[in-house]
């Protein structure tokens, strides 16, 4: 059985935790910050887990972790 290629750019987008659930970047932060209140571009800084019912896709483009 040949081995399975590891998806590279959701390799570089999404990490695991030690449970095993998969951390993701918040999106609407890269631009046109300037609409966006002090409080939603603090929050958007930080890191997000992926929604269980995405899971099982994401780990099939990451088959080794």
């Amino acid at each position: 059985m040949p081995k399975i290629k590891t998806n590279k750019s959701a390799a570089k987008r999404f990490a695991f935790t030690r449970k095993g659930k998969i951390k993701r970047r918040q999106s609407f932060a890269r631009h046109l910050s300037t609409g966006k209140t002090t409080k939603r571009k603090r929050q958007l800084r930080g890191t997000a887990l992926v929604d269980k019912t995405d899971e099982r896709r994401i780990k099939r483009l990451l088959p080794y972790r």
